[in-house]
């Protein structure tokens, strides 16, 4: 069993950056793909960034594309989410997924998750 932990969101205007950091316990951390998603209310969870378990290979959303920069330090068990230029549509409960995937964007096919971390952008 992995468990994750999401940490670094918070209140932040427009224009600001974040950090997300999601900590992994529990399990072989360095065998998995980790992705970011988010799930604004009433809406669905989408996919925003995923990286394979080496790091070689990263992959984006279309709407986070140029702005964001996904990371993984297997030796901390930690990847991580930079975002800058954050916008108001960026406001979401963001979560970190571990999983054997062979498609980023699917959640379905992720088997561990955290709790998720509240980011909202102010206007």
């Amino acid at each position: 069993q992995v468990q994750l932990v999401e940490s670094g969101g918070g209140l932040v205007q427009a224009g600001g950056s974040l950090r997300l950091s999601c900590a992994a316990s529990g399990g072989s951390f360095r065998t998995y793909t980790m992705s970011w998603f988010r799930q604004a209310p009433g809406k669905e969870r989408e996919f925003v960034a995923g990286i394979t378990f080496s790091g070689s290979t990263t992959y984006y959303s279309n709407l986070v594309k140029g702005r964001s920069t996904i990371s993984r330090d297997n030796a901390k068990n930690t990847v991580y989410l930079q975002m800058h230029r954050l916008k108001p549509e960026d406001t979401a409960v963001y979560y970190c997924a571990a999983g054997a995937v062979t498609f980023f964007d699917t959640p379905e096919k992720y088997d561990y998750w955290g709790q998720g971390t509240q980011v909202t952008v102010s206007s």
